[in-house]
């Protein structure tokens, strides 16, 4: 090539001395695999399926699952913005020193507040991301995700209407105290060194993963800094597409559970009396999604039919805590100890309930 210096690299292909390629290089299969092996391939492939399938129910389906997810994208918005901002103000440190000797004070309030919030087991992911990222402890965390799905004002309502108001108390008493019980079963295992490390590196920081790198007291006009405005862009493209990718999944999976497996068959399932049915309840409605607001009316009719109010209050507890999509979220953004330690706490807090509720009833 006249007028032109080819350069040959060490991989076999060539430059020109402005750095342009002037060979492709060999794609490698791996690439193909790795990408194939993400939440994007099963988000994706479940519309398709069910279109070749059983093509009336494709647009509901699809319908259902970017409804679910819309309705969680403000809250996803201020998560994602709120790690960024954090990071790049460097203020996970200070952070963690606020909590400092007030981590029952945290749990306490974590457990109050979360009976408030009116956050779904997959709308609460963004806030526990989050929380976790910044340093607060994994204890105070675990009682706010336990107790936020439980309850909240309009539910409280929907089950008082449906079920009567001892079961709406007791179901709000029973969601802060399993955020309670929750909350110091994990301090009592930090304290004795279980439990050091809650969330899975992922990527370059995904997810809030190790700190900024900042010291110092934070700087909250991070604008003005060249470094700090570029923690915040990474942060904020890195949270937002792992936030983004397994909440897609989780609603895809929530409208195949809800298109497929009607809640009325989950139900019926567990109606019978004694502690059987009350353990059965809670295992059963723990991977079961069961809509808040569709349970109420539901369970009071099984109860009418002689199901135990025990079995129906396991029930609800379990199913509120979590559900298969919420797990799969769950299951990305924590090492494994803890997944088994927030499902545990669950089903166990579930059985629990549907025990008292039901010696007290």
């Amino acid at each position: 090539m006249s007028g032109i210096d080819i350069t040959t690299t060490s991989g076999g292909c060539c430059s020109t001395p402005e750095g342009s390629p002037c060979c492709a290089t060999k794609p490698n299969p791996k690439d193909y695999l790795k990408v194939l092996r993400t939440p994007w391939t099963i988000t994706l492939l479940v519309p398709v399926l069910v279109l070749l399938l059983d093509q009336p129910q494709a647009l509901p389906l699809s319908v259902f699952a970017i409804k679910a997810f819309l309705s969680t994208l403000p809250y996803l918005i201020f998560a994602v913005l709120l790690i960024a901002l954090l990071k790049a103000a460097g203020a996970e440190r200070a952070i963690r020193r606020a909590f400092e000797g007030r981590e029952t004070e945290a749990i306490v309030m974590a457990a109050l507040f979360g009976g408030l919030a009116p956050f779904c087991s997959c709308q609460v992911i963004p806030f526990i991301a989050g929380l976790l990222a910044v340093g607060t402890p994994l204890s105070a965390v675990m009682a706010f995700w336990l107790s936020s799905p439980l309850i909240d004002p309009p539910t409280l309502l929907i089950t008082a209407a449906s079920l009567g108001w001892p079961f709406a108390i007791g179901k709000a008493a029973f969601a802060v105290g399993l955020g309670l019980f929750g909350g110091f079963a994990v301090k009592m295992m930090l304290a004795g060194g279980v439990l050091t490390s809650p969330l899975k590196q992922v990527g370059s920081g995904g997810c809030g993963c190790g700190p900024s790198g900042f010291r110092g007291k934070p700087v909250w006009r991070f604008w003005q800094e060249a470094p700090r405005r570029a923690v915040f862009s990474q942060e904020l493209k890195i949270n937002a597409h792992f936030l983004i990718k397994w909440l897609a999944l989780a609603y895809v999976l929530e409208a195949v559970l809800v298109t497929y497996v009607p809640a009325d068959l989950i139900a019926g399932v567990v109606g019978g009396n004694g502690l059987g049915s009350i353990v059965i309840s809670a295992l059963v409605g723990m991977p079961a999604y069961l809509n808040s607001y569709v349970a109420p009316p539901l369970l009071a009719g099984l109860i009418e039919q002689g199901m135990s109010t025990g079995a129906a209050m396991a029930f609800m507890i379990a199913g509120a805590v979590s559900s298969i999509p919420a797990m799969a979220a769950v299951w990305s953004l924590v090492r494994p100890a803890v997944f088994a330690m927030y499902l545990g706490l669950g089903i166990v807090g579930a059985v629990f309930s549907g025990l008292i509720f039901q010696a007290i009833v």
